[in-house]
């Protein structure tokens, strides 16, 4: 299952990591080298929830952006009573 949110369309995008060496030449250096660019990805935080869409609850993949942005509509709680209790 891929790693993209139902809303905001987030998914996963690649960037890369930059290491580094030395003192910056405000701090009395001479200045920062890089040593090494080393590929990375950042990932969405993508939570899997129940919604309601289309008058239907679904179980969809959403990032937790959209759900503070409240994007979704969570379904309401069932009103359950069990069977034994029903029947007495």
């Amino acid at each position: 299952m891929s790693r993209v949110c139902h809303f905001t369309g987030k998914r996963t995008i690649s960037g890369k990591s930059i290491s580094r060496r030395g003192k910056a030449k405000r701090q009395g250096g001479v200045g920062k080298k890089v040593t090494g660019i080393t590929k990375r990805k950042f990932k969405p935080n993508v939570q899997k929830v129940r919604a309601v869409i289309d008058g239907k609850v679904r179980r969809v993949r959403v990032s937790a952006k959209a759900i503070r942005m409240g994007l979704i509509t969570k379904p309401l709680k069932r009103d359950y009573q069990a069977a034994e209790k029903a029947a007495s």
